[in-house]
């Protein structure tokens, strides 16, 4: 794997990559800029994005003047790679243990408990 593929996202470019997630189509400097609500200054998101492109986490289109940016990846596959990383650096490596830490420190939704019964119960058919 190449260095690119091993990126991790920072805090301020995880905001940057949620805000073209929750868009839903590739923006521009500008358009990420007002999604963000003007907290950074227009200069530093734009650094940052040049940032995140060299990093494989933004995919840049330079064909019309202003530069149009997308995420390298679905938010699923960004949040799995994070998820993995934080069980094996924070929970030696037990799932079991960043369940039990999740839902202890924040209240899980019954539609959320349901969506994580059905998600275990797939996987215990799964089991051998």
């Amino acid at each position: 794997m190449t260095a690119k593929t091993q990126a991790k996202p920072t805090e301020a470019e995880l905001q940057i990559l949620q805000a073209l997630w929750r868009r839903g189509r590739p923006s521009t400097v500008r358009e990420l800029h007002g999604e963000l609500g003007g907290r950074t200054g227009y200069t530093s998101v734009l650094k940052l994005m040049q940032i995140m492109t060299d990093k494989g986490l933004l995919l840049r289109d330079i064909r019309e003047r202003t530069h149009v940016y997308r995420a390298a990846q679905p938010e699923s596959h960004t949040q799995r790679k994070l998820a993995a990383d934080l069980i094996n650096k924070a929970f030696g490596g037990s799932a079991r243990k960043l369940i039990v830490a999740a839902l202890s420190s924040k209240r899980a939704s019954p539609a959320e408990l349901d969506e994580i019964r059905k998600l275990l119960d797939s996987m215990k058919g799964d089991a051998p």
